[in-house]
C-alpha cells in the first residue's frame, strides 16, 4: 500500500530565496495532504485518494504522475525533480513517498 499521509517534501538547494521556497514548501504540504474533492471551491484540488487502492507498483506509478500533474497545475513555482519510494517505518511492507522539488 502506498501512504501519502506520510509523504515527504524535499527542495532542491539554489532555486530562490528562503521565503519562497518556504511558501512553495507550505503550498505543497497542503496540496499533498489534501484529498481531491475535499476543496468546496475548486473539487479537483488535492490528490486523489483512490489511487491507492491500486496494486503497488501501479499506485506508484498513478501517484507519481499526480503529483507532477498537480504540482504544475497548483503551484507553477514548482517544478517535480523526481518522486522516490521508502519502505514505511510506521507500517511494515507500505511505501512513502519522498517528493523532490525544483524551484523554477
Amino acid at each position: 500500500m502506498v501512504l501519502m499521509d506520510e509523504a515527504t517534501i524535499e527542495i532542491e538547494a539554489g532555486g530562490a530565496d528562503d521565503t519562497v521556497e518556504e511558501e512553495v514548501y507550505r503550498n505543497l504540504q497542503i496540496l499533498y495532504g489534501t484529498h481531491t474533492g475535499e476543496q468546496a471551491l475548486d473539487r479537483e484540488f488535492g490528490i486523489d485518494a483512490n489511487i491507492t487502492d491500486y496494486p503497488q507498483m501501479s499506485a506508484q506509478a498513478l501517484l507519481a504522475a499526480e503529483i507532477v500533474s498537480k504540482t504544475q497545475k497548483y503551484e507553477p513555482r514548482a517544478q517535480v525533480a523526481r518522486v522516490e519510494w521508502t519502505a514505511s517505518k510506521i507500517v511494515e511492507g507500505n511505501m512513502v513517498p519522498k517528493v523532490v522539488i525544483k524551484i523554477v
